[in-house]
């Protein structure tokens, strides 16, 4: 007959309510500790990953291209790079690559610019589809095809705040995330930019991440300037890995905003602080644009088609711009001096916000106003 437990207390059977308590303590503590890592790693979700698989837990879809040939980003930013690292960076799909469009007139600029022309042997152009890319090969030396896996940028514009734009704008981040951690400094714009002078001498040597403004408040520390993602100039260190990795990821907590929306939500955000990111706003006076602009001839560097809605407005006020540029370099000397407006913008000023309709319940922001630059000219 078998013993039970109570006729053989002190046998092998007797050590399995000890044995339960001590899983159960050890169950209690793993249970508690993964809990604090995941509270913490919610705080700050890149704090533990490697950096290089911080990005692929956020993106798995959209990777830059890895190859050993000459197309691989790394060879080409290497190759573009000035001596301290530093390259120009802008995107390009196939609306604004047609002949004659944004991207042609954006690369006049650069050769019509004073002393920009040497610049373009450090600009990157990273395309976004294949009609882009045979663009770009035949008019420019440093192209890169992104691999977006399976996301369609070909065809029609990416129009302000559609679903295309906000895909292409992330994109954008995640690309640059990549080129700060693979070490290169950059100036990235949009090629809806003109560029009239070398910009270089304007930005400040001491800070991390400088961004244009719609509007500029007349003081380059104020955070509450009003940031435009179309115009930045970044140092590659590891506060900036930082920034744009938080950035990035904060897309998820802010679902259909842009880049610019968001980053306007997270500059005050104590991470920032945490991390000591030094940002600065460029002064519209040298980086302006038609939301604010620049009256100071001498002094400006580059005009952005913001506070612009629609190809076909962009193209011709860009134009107007480059024409205004000519006319004014064209002067003697002693008139250079003289007020002068631009004649921009027109086209623009007078196209409405008018964005294709995704949806029936579709909610997208107001379009942001033109103004002239007030206040800091002198």
């Amino acid at each position: 007959m078998p013993k039970s437990i109570a006729a053989n207390p002190s046998g092998e059977d007797s050590k399995a309510p000890l044995i339960n308590q001590r899983t159960v303590t050890i169950t209690l503590f793993v249970v508690a500790a993964v809990s604090c890592l995941f509270l913490y790693h919610t705080a700050n979700p890149f704090e533990f990953l490697p950096r290089s698989s911080a990005y692929d837990v956020i993106a798995p879809s959209m990777k830059a291209q890895k190859s050993s040939n000459d197309s691989s980003l790394e060879k080409i930013l290497k190759r573009a790079s000035m001596g301290d690292n530093t390259v120009i960076i802008t995107t390009l799909n196939q609306a604004w690559a047609e002949p004659n469009s944004i991207f042609d007139i954006f690369l006049e600029s650069f050769r019509t610019g004073n002393g920009t022309g040497k610049l373009l042997d450090h600009l990157v152009v990273v395309v976004l589809d294949s009609k882009a890319l045979d663009h770009c090969l035949s008019t420019h030396p440093h192209c890169y095809a992104l691999n977006t896996s399976g996301l369609d940028f070909s065809g029609k514009e990416a129009y302000f705040m559609t679903s295309s734009y906000l895909e292409m704008m992330w994109i954008r981040i995640r690309l640059l995330s990549d080129v700060l951690a693979m070490g290169y400094n950059f100036v990235f714009t949009d090629a809806d930019i003109v560029w009239l002078q070398n910009p270089f001498q304007h930005f400040d040597p001491d800070a991390d991440f400088q961004i244009a403004c719609d509007r500029f408040s007349g003081n380059s520390f104020n955070l509450r300037n009003e940031p435009n993602g179309g115009f930045n100039y970044v140092k590659s260190n590891n506060r900036t890995i930082e920034f744009y990795k938080f950035w990035y990821n904060s897309r998820k907590m802010f679902p259909g905003l842009h880049d610019q929306d968001v980053l306007n939500e997270i500059k005050f955000d104590p991470y920032i602080q945490k991390i000591q990111v030094k940002i600065r706003f460029l002064d519209t006076k040298y980086i302006a644009g038609f939301c604010q602009v620049s009256q100071d001839f001498n002094a400006v560097c580059t005009m952005h088609a913001n506070c612009c809605f629609g190809l076909e407005a962009k193209i011709i006020d860009l134009r107007l711009a480059l024409e205004d540029w000519r006319n004014f370099m064209e002067l003697p000397p002693d008139q250079k001096s003289l007020p002068r407006s631009w004649t921009v913008p027109k086209k623009c000023r007078e196209t409405p916000f008018h964005p294709p309709d995704e949806s029936p319940n579709s909610s997208l922001p107001a379009a942001p106003k033109i103004s002239v630059q007030e206040g800091n000219n002198q």
